[in-house]
C-alpha cells in the first residue's frame, strides 16, 4: 500500500519478475468493503497491490526498492491529493522473512539520506485482501490519461 493503487499497480505491473497484479483493500476491520466504504475512510484498509512474483527473476528485496522509490514513503496517510488513512505507505507480509527483509529496507532507506524526514511505512503482517472493484482493475490501461501521483525516483 502506497496510496492510489491505480498508480502503484501501473508500475509494479512492468517490473520485469511481476507476473500478476491485483488492486484492492487490506489492513482493516470491516468485511468485503466497497469503494464507497473506503471514501469513507472508516474501514480502517488502504488500498493496496496484490503483487505475485517470480522470485527467481525478482527478489522480494529488489521488489522492496521500486515499492520505495515509487511513492513517498514520508508522507502519513497521505500521496499526492489523496489523504486519509486508506492511502498510508504499509507494506503486508505473509512470511516472518518477508517482516524480516521489509524491516531491514525500512532502515537502509531511513539510512540512505534520500528522504530529508523519517520512514513511516508501516509493517503489517497480511490479513484478508478483499479484491476492488472490475473498473478498479487494471484502471490506467484502461484510462491512460487517469490521474496518478506514482512515479519511479531514482
Amino acid at each position: 500500500a502506497g496510496g492510489c493503487f491505480w498508480g502503484m499497480e501501473q508500475i509494479i505491473r512492468k517490473i520485469p519478475g511481476v507476473l500478476k497484479t491485483e488492486v484492492g483493500y487490506t489492513g482493516g476491520k470491516s468485511k468485503d468493503p466497497s469503494y464507497e466504504d473506503m471514501k469513507t475512510g472508516k474501514t480502517g484498509h488502504a488500498e493496496a497491490v496484490r503483487v505475485v512474483f517470480d522470485a527467481n527473476r525478482l527478489s522480494y528485496d529488489r521488489l522492496l526498492d521500486y515499492f520505495f522509490r515509487m511513492h513517498d514513503p514520508t508522507t502519513l496517510d497521505r500521496q499526492g491529493n489523496d489523504v486519509g488513512d486508506q492511502y498510508r505507505s504499509e507494506i503486508f507480509f505473509l512470511t516472518k522473512a518477508q517482516r524480516d527483509t521489509a524491516k531491514l529496507a525500512v532502515e537502509k532507506v531511513n539510512a540512505s539520506g534520500k528522504w530529508s524526514t523519517p520512514i513511516v511505512t508501516v509493517l503489517s503482517e497480511a490479513k484478508t485482501f478483499y479484491s476492488a472493484e472490475d473498473y478498479h482493475q487494471d484502471y490506467l490501461v484502461l484510462n491512460p490519461n487517469g490521474y496518478t501521483c506514482h512515479y519511479l525516483r531514482e
